[in-house]
């Protein structure tokens, strides 16, 4: 019995583990839905919820690297000042992978269908962080 003590505890350990792993990947597909309607009724406020809202969050696109959440903000509103600009967004994961208890990464692709001004599509990457019990993500590149 003394033996096997180990061994139950490492079965344990290891499947709730898995457990909070699904559950947070769960959640932060969860904050990326959001991120989706909101884009699509046209609430960039509501999309920006997704971010850590901290200067120290950062932006890297095809223009440099936009520091801050306010300036990330504005940085959307000035490239998407309209619903015809904005389309309709659709993402798709390729993995979302928990790295620890309160980071994961994200590597994923965007589609905008946007019929007037033609459509956009790229490749993404998220740090994610679990800031006071909720997933953000703290670094976006997007290409």
């Amino acid at each position: 019995m003394a033996k096997a003590f180990p061994l139950v505890f490492l079965l344990f350990f290891s499947l709730s583990s898995w457990a909070q792993t699904a559950a947070d990947q769960k959640a932060i597909r969860q904050v990326m839905d959001a991120q989706t309607k909101a884009w699509n009724s046209g609430d960039l406020d509501q999309f920006m919820q997704g971010y850590w809202q901290s200067d120290s969050l950062k932006f890297i696109g095809s223009g440099g690297i936009t520091y801050g959440w306010q300036n990330t903000l504005d940085r959307y509103r000035k490239r998407y000042p309209d619903a015809a600009a904005r389309g309709t967004l659709r993402f798709e994961l390729l993995t979302v992978d928990v790295t620890g208890k309160d980071a994961a990464f994200v590597i994923g692709r965007f589609f905008l269908t946007r019929p007037q001004q033609g459509d956009a599509s790229g490749y993404f990457t998220l740090f994610w962080r679990k800031i006071a019990g909720k997933w953000k993500i703290v670094v976006d590149h997007t290409s």
